[in-house]
């Protein structure tokens, strides 16, 4: 089978295929299998069975991303009471959905509650920090849809950065979301102890 996103302009579009009348007599090894014999995209399935392929990222995107993933990596390394994963790691989370946040950390207790081999394959787990960072080519509606999710399936905190309009929204269980405007640095809180990223290195 081959899958193609959409072109619109100078960005690619994510499409959503409704493959559940085949995806729900998928076990999850299946689903794996199926992600595995298609490298060359990026998969992630709805709760609801929908197939969502997501397209590449343009060069600005990767230059963010790849300095978001190198800060929090700088403090990962250092505080050590977590693990950390890039955009490629797919969680099963327990709504059944599988999801690839841009960046993510999960607690030690967390990960190593996991056996040898959850841990090689789709972990079945909701990581406690995830950070999703919108490009030119994402629904800002249905990233914030997704950053509920993480909430409702156990994530502690959650980062949808928009360098479109220089706002983070941050995720908290049980509360309102918050909206910083242009901020100069957003903390990791009590979650993640010392770590605050200076989001110069994003916006520019």
């Amino acid at each position: 089978m081959q899958i193609e996103t959409v072109e619109v302009g100078n960005y690619f579009f994510p499409i959503v295929l409704d493959f559940t009348d085949v995806l729900k007599k998928m076990n999850d090894d299946e689903f794996e299998n199926f992600c595995r014999h298609n490298p060359d995209l990026q998969i992630e399935l709805t709760k609801e069975g929908e197939l969502v392929i997501m397209p590449p990222t343009g060069g600005e995107t990767g230059i963010r991303n790849f300095s978001l993933i190198l800060e929090f990596g700088k403090w990962s390394e250092k505080d050590r009471s977590g693990v950390a994963f890039d955009s490629s790691t797919v969680f099963r989370l327990p709504s059944g959905a599988k999801r690839s946040p841009d960046l993510s950390w999960a607690k030690n207790d967390k990960w190593n509650n996991l056996s040898a081999d959850e841990r090689k394959k789709f972990p079945p787990i909701c990581p406690d920090f995830v950070v999703e960072l919108r490009s030119p080519s994402d629904s800002l509606t249905n990233l914030k849809n997704k950053m509920t999710e993480y909430l409702e399936n156990g994530a502690s905190l959650g980062w949808l950065i928009d360098p479109i309009e220089r706002k983070v929204y941050v995720y908290r269980p049980n509360s309102e979301t918050e909206i910083l405007e242009n901020p100069a640095s957003v903390s990791g809180e009590n979650l993640l102890k010392d770590f605050s990223l200076e989001m110069n290195k994003i916006w520019d």
